[in-house]
């Protein structure tokens, strides 16, 4: 069986898991987030491989970028990405990619932008299993009339991240 490397990665919000597979990377999420098993049983069935702790180039990018991020130096990440979920989870992923630093967009927005009024359920649960936060800035979706709703890592490190976005954004205009 093929091996994932896995790495963790302090941020100033919570720890993340850093996982790389191929030269690609295709985990960076919350490492103590609620549905952690359900997306690395996804994640490991979906690339026949297991989690392996060991060094790996893609994932010293990785942090560097984060690093760069959360220094309010990087406002987009450059990374290979795999994304491992079904082809519907696939194109809400791209469209995540698509929202500007510091915006935000609604779920019902974000269905429509997809084609689909009424799949905003859908659109919230693959965000919900999105395997690469802040990198796929799921962060970025918030309810109808503007409030921060669930979030991988808490809706405090929602707010957090929003705000570092937003604070970055005021300071330039």
């Amino acid at each position: 069986m093929a091996n994932i490397s896995l790495q963790y990665y302090k941020t100033p919000i919570g720890e993340l898991v850093l996982g790389s597979f191929e030269g690609k990377l295709c985990l960076c999420d919350w490492r103590y987030r609620r549905m952690r098993t359900g997306i690395d049983k996804r994640v490991q069935l979906g690339l026949k491989a297991t989690y392996v702790e060991q060094p790996c180039d893609v994932l010293d990018e990785t942090a560097l970028q984060l690093a760069d991020y959360f220094d309010k130096k990087r406002q987009q990440f450059e990374l290979p990405l795999l994304m491992v979920g079904t082809s519907f989870q696939q194109r809400v992923w791209q469209a995540l990619l698509q929202i500007p630093y510091g915006n935000t967009i609604a779920y019902s927005d974000l269905a429509k932008q997809l084609g689909n009024t009424k799949a905003v359920r859908a659109v919230a649960n693959a965000n919900r299993a999105n395997a690469m936060s802040l990198v796929i800035p799921c962060h970025r979706v918030v309810g109808s009339s503007g409030e921060l709703t669930g979030y991988a890592g808490g809706l405090p490190a929602k707010k957090r991240l929003l705000a570092l976005e937003q604070d970055l954004i005021d300071k330039h205009c």
